[in-house]
């Protein structure tokens, strides 16, 4: 009962924290778009995007390199994919599309595609109202690709969805790596800002900050939002937002960020929302909060249907979750990932009392294991 009152009392900054997420996904939409008028080259802004973060996370280098050497192969590759070549992908569909249609596509699609990818693996079925939410998806996709009109390339269209196709493959990375959140977040950002300085560096792509004739006021800006906006910040405000409120409450971000997007980036750009991009954002955002409400309704349902049967002895029983071996949960953080039922957990690790108000329950995996396990989480379980 406590678990669920200090979530209660964490309300108010648990919505702050999910409207400063909102905020900080719509700006890294938009500035992206706005490179194409500032200064900067892309090269430029992949490189202020990665390097920040890998300046300000320093500190945890020597740990992170030790980590990653335990780390297997084919999940950095996964990993990887997130970084340099998902912000070039998404950077130039940007450059081809509008501000509205780079915002919404690319977090819209995402569901659809970890959902293709996974059924690809046999690894998930498909509900009907969950089905439903991913045809609403689709529905707008092509809306978006066939109605918009002006300011809209079909060719940058479809690199959009390439860049919805590359963060769906970085999310499955997400379900496998043995990193934790800081430490995944500095590597993908070391490895892409060494490559994009290679890049530029190399001359296959061009460089103003380089030739020394990028403007310190262009610098300063992206380094702000993309470096530690985009780069930490929305990261950890996310993830603080789905423990204090919840995954049904929090997943509201993912549809409310691209109407966001789209109404400041009329007066920013002078983009209309004209009737197809209108329909095309209606039919997302509403499979986006379908697709995430479904998930973590059905999980917090079946939460308050275990929290309430007890067990014997007086100790209240928990809801049952998935623990994914090797995945660390901070003191202060909750990484979900795909299902609102899944929570990482580092083995070896017993949590405290106040690490997981979002599950009202808390986890210790003390055994090694070498595959996801099914655990039932009392005040505090061992593997």
């Amino acid at each position: 009962m406590g678990m669920r009152q200090g979530r209660g009392t964490r309300a108010p900054a648990g919505w702050a924290a999910l409207g400063m997420t909102v905020v900080l996904w719509s700006s890294f939409a938009l500035s992206t778009r706005g490179i194409g008028g500032s200064s900067l080259t892309l090269a430029d802004a992949a490189f202020l995007r990665f390097a920040t973060p890998v300046i300000l996370l320093a500190p945890l280098l020597p740990s992170t390199i030790q980590a990653v050497r335990r780390e297997r192969p084919q999940v950095l590759a996964l990993l990887l994919v997130g970084g340099l070549p998902h912000f070039l992908v998404f950077a130039f569909g940007a450059q081809l599309t509008s501000a509205a249609l780079t915002g919404m596509l690319v977090p819209g699609t995402v569901p659809l595609f970890v959902t293709l990818l996974a059924m690809a693996r046999g690894q998930t079925s498909l509900p009907p109202r969950r089905l439903m939410a991913l045809a609403l998806i689709t529905a707008g996709v092509a809306v978006s690709g066939f109605l918009v009109g002006d300011g809209a390339s079909l060719g940058g269209v479809g690199l959009l969805l390439v860049g919805g196709f590359a963060w769906a493959v970085f999310t499955s990375g997400l379900q496998r790596t043995s990193l934790t959140l800081l430490q995944m977040v500095l590597t993908i950002c070391a490895v892409s800002s060494l490559a994009a300085l290679v890049l530029a560096g190399s001359g296959a792509m061009p460089s103003h900050l380089l030739a020394g004739t990028a403007e310190v006021g262009d610098v300063v800006a992206l380094t702000v939002l993309q470096g530690v906006g985009t780069g930490l910040m929305s990261t950890l405000c996310y993830a603080f937002s789905v423990k204090a409120l919840g995954s049904s409450r929090a997943s509201v971000g993912g549809a409310v960020s691209p109407v966001l997007t789209a109404v400041v980036a009329v007066p920013v750009f002078g983009e209309q929302i004209g009737l197809g991009l209108a329909v095309a954002l209606a039919l997302i955002v509403a499979g986006v909060a379908a697709f995430n409400g479904f998930g973590a309704a059905e999980s917090e349902t079946a939460a308050s249907r275990r929290s309430g049967q007890g067990s014997a002895g007086g100790v209240e029983e928990r809801p049952e979750r998935l623990a994914l071996v090797g995945t660390e949960v901070g003191e202060h953080l909750l990484l979900e990932l795909l299902d609102a039922r899944v929570v990482g957990v580092e083995e070896g690790t017993s949590l405290g009392r106040e690490a997981d108000q979002h599950a009202a329950a808390v986890v210790g995996v003390g055994a090694a294991l070498d595959e996801a396990a099914a655990l039932e989480c009392a005040d505090e379980v061992g593997g």
